[in-house]
């Protein structure tokens, strides 16, 4: 099985709280904010981005840091409330890589292809739009250019499924593991798509449903590293990976 460029894993914590769920939304209003703005810088970069690909061949590497440090920042906070419930720590205000139960890493593309560029995020990703729209409960999440609510998704499969999973955390103080493990599956399949709409990559996400909250195969990308300036690039990973 082929590893794809976009690594999301979540790590379940034992001995959750029966009942930490009910404020966790509530909890989570300052990040929201956050990422609100963040969200909007998000898109603008990535228009950017765009035309930097086409006439380049290459997504500005500053850019592709703090793009997926939103998607990391964003990760970590769905993964703490609605998107999963998968932990009981409080999320880090950082768009870098954390010791936290929740990561996502994106390797870095040398080239991409400048013509993909103007059809990848309209056209190409379609078919993933309308299966996703049934995860989240709606394509708005994906095209109108606001990704803050990737990180509080509460409706669709994904809602319903996490709602699902509190219920018996409530009841048993127990979060099922095959639930969770089908949990981050779809929460993976969003992101995939979402580092391919947003021009991270060209390799077509895959139709297919990566449960656990380890990715399959493959070695990580590497998280990103400082540079000069409180800047960060990720590392691309190597040939043969």
């Amino acid at each position: 099985m082929d590893s794809y460029p976009v690594r999301l894993e979540g790590r379940l914590d034992p001995g959750l709280s029966r009942w930490q769920w009910l404020v966790k939304w509530l909890l989570a209003v300052p990040h929201y904010v956050i990422l609100a703005f963040l969200w909007l810088a998000f898109a603008v970069l990535t228009v950017v981005a765009g035309f930097a690909i086409v006439f380049t061949g290459r997504y500005p590497r500053s850019i592709f840091g703090f793009n997926v440090g939103v998607m990391r920042w964003s990760w970590r906070v769905g993964y703490y409330t609605c998107s999963a419930l998968g932990t009981d720590r409080y999320p880090p205000f950082t768009l870098a890589a954390a010791d936290y139960p929740a990561s996502l890493e994106v390797a870095y593309p040398q080239r991409l292809s400048r013509g993909l560029a103007l059809v990848k995020w309209w056209l190409l990703a379609i078919p993933h739009y309308l299966v996703i729209a049934v995860f989240t409960s709606g394509p708005g999440l994906w095209t109108d250019g606001s990704g803050e609510q990737i990180s509080q998704i509460g409706g669709g499969l994904i809602g319903i499924l996490v709602l699902i999973a509190a219920v018996v955390l409530a009841f048993t103080g127990r979060y099922p593991q095959s639930l969770f493990d089908l949990v981050i599956g779809l929460n993976r399949w969003c992101y995939r798509v979402l580092a391919y709409a947003a021009l991270m990559t060209d390799d077509y996400p895959p139709f297919r449903l990566d449960t656990g909250g380890s990715e399959p195969t493959g070695p990580p990308p590497a998280p990103l590293a400082p540079t000069e300036g409180g800047r960060h690039a990720t590392q691309p990973v190597p040939s043969g990976s």
